[in-house]
């Protein structure tokens, strides 16, 4: 599976974004996916994760209410709908996706080293 993300840009505190995460390959309705982020001189931290087949749902305690994360399995995309950002949401956003089914686990969706499929980061700036 090879993951293609897009949608950042610079916008204003409590403006809105939409990322995609465009897959290729088949299957893509078998695998978990999730939106990383990094910030400069920071780890990079989880954010949201969806199951498979959709029905599952995580969300990092730092964007519960402002972000949604949804897919398309017909499109073989997924997204996140970022809402009433804010400066500290400012970094590089990145998908990843990993072949296991079933709903999502805590412990192990937020852990980068779980996904084996990565794409490359999209910036978002938030500006104040």
């Amino acid at each position: 599976v090879q993951l293609q993300a897009s949608g950042g840009g610079l916008v204003q505190v409590g403006g809105s974004l939409r990322l995609s995460c465009a897959a290729s390959g088949r299957a893509f309705w078998r695998y978990a996916a999730g939106w990383f982020r990094q910030a400069p001189g920071k780890e990079r931290e989880f954010v949201a994760a969806i199951s498979g087949g959709g029905g599952s749902t995580y969300y990092a305690d730092s964007v519960k209410g402002r972000f949604t994360i949804s897919r398309d399995n017909a499109k073989n995309t997924v997204y996140v709908q970022m809402s009433s950002l804010k400066p500290e949401d400012t970094a590089v956003y990145y998908c990843a996706a990993d072949a296991r089914q079933g709903p999502l686990e805590t412990k192990w969706v937020a852990d980068t080293t779980v996904y084996d499929y990565w794409g490359q980061g999209t910036q978002v700036t938030v500006s104040s």
